[in-house]
Order: structure tokens, then sequence, then C-alpha cells
């Protein structure tokens, strides 16, 4: 097999990033898996295809799920109100399973732009919108957020006005948030499918905005 030529941007062909091959010996935890999950298995406390099942429902949650939640608030006025209220109980009104965790839903607003972050970790509602970006991880993303919301946010292409106020919330193992965007203007007429495509991952992280419908 012919070897990737990696050159001086870090960046391959596509424009995304090279990552390391994960050839490397197991870590500690990851062996530790391996052998709780073979032991349970071997024991009879569940199977292979239950571990599999539970594998392929993680990994089809993705933001869509969270775009529908936000553009039924949007359009529903009283649904805005009970996710605003609980969206623990909002998300599984509309049937997604989010788990044990307490979910906050908090509101852009002209005055007031919401952003989170796990300064500890990478705690993030998985159950609702799917793995975290790559870098919701990494360290300068956790320590900048909320040193410097404003920079950061800029980096993202998202300058806001010096007298919109920022809040910055951290997420916490048990407690997880999820920015509801301002609706765009212009998106009178559209229904809920419509409203949902517009509906970005960073937008509900607070990094990003919605799209700009077409016109």
């Amino acid at each position: 097999m012919p070897h990737d030529h990696h050159d001086h941007t870090g960046l391959s062909p596509s424009g995304h990033p090279y990552r390391a091959d994960n050839d490397a010996p197991l870590t500690y935890w990851q062996r530790m898996e391996i052998a709780v999950r073979e032991l349970m298995i071997e024991k009879g406390h569940l199977s292979a295809a239950e571990v599999a099942a539970q594998i392929d429902a993680m990994d089809a949650r993705s933001p869509a799920n969270g775009a529908a939640v936000v553009a039924r608030a949007w359009s529903d006025p009283a649904f805005k109100a009970r996710l605003l209220e609980n969206a623990s109980d909002a998300c599984r009104e509309m049937g997604f399973d989010i788990g044990p965790l307490h979910l906050i839903a908090v509101e852009n607003t002209p005055e007031t732009h919401n952003m989170i972050v796990c300064t500890l970790c990478s705690c993030y509602p998985r159950n609702l919108l799917g793995l975290p970006p790559d870098w919701y991880k990494t360290r300068e993303y956790r320590s900048r957020a909320v040193r410097e919301p404003r920079a950061v946010l800029r980096e993202f292409g998202v300058d806001l006005p010096p007298a919109t106020t920022i809040r910055v919330h951290d997420s916490t193992a048990d407690m997880r948030y999820i920015v509801l965007p301002a609706r765009p203007a212009g998106t009178g007429q559209m229904d809920q499918d419509a409203l949902a495509a517009l509906v970005t991952r960073d937008s509900m992280i607070g990094t990003g905005l919605p799209r700009t419908p077409a016109l």
C-alpha cells in the first residue's frame, strides 16, 4: 500500500487533519472494558447482540435530533416554554431518550448569547446530539471558552455586538446544556422540517449560528 505524503499543514488532500493509526497497544482502560464485557457475556448478564445493538443506537444519534427539537420550539410556543422549563422532559416528549441526565436549554436572544463548554473533560448531550466534535474536547477550547469567549466565537465566525452579553455554561457529569438559537428572520412560512434544516450542530453549542434561509 502506498504511503500518504503529509504536507506541512497537517491536512490531507481532502482538507481533513491526519489522524494517528489506532494500532498502538491497548490502554489499561481498553483492556478493562474488553475483560468486563466478555465476562458479563460469559455469565449471561447480556449478549453480544445486545452490546452491538446499543452501539448501533449510540451511532444513530446525531445533531438532527437536536435540530428537530429546536425547530419545534421555534414553531410551537407552548413546547418552547416546556423546553426552557425542563429540557429533559420536553425531549422525551418528542421520543428522544436522553437517559438520566439533567438537560438544560438556554435561549439566545438579541441581548444574550449562550456558549457551552466542559472545562473538565468532554461532557456533552450525546444522547441528543451524538458525538461531540473533536475541537470541543481540546484543552485549548476548554480553557479559552471561559477565559476569552468573545475571541473564541470570532474564530468560529460569530462576531457579536459589544453590547451582547455572552454566558458560558460549564457542563458536568450529570448536567448538560443545549442552546436554543434565535430563529432566523424570513422563516415565518417554513414548516418544522424546513426549519430543522437550518439548525447547525454548532448553533446548538453556541459556537455557530443557524443557516440563512434561501430566498
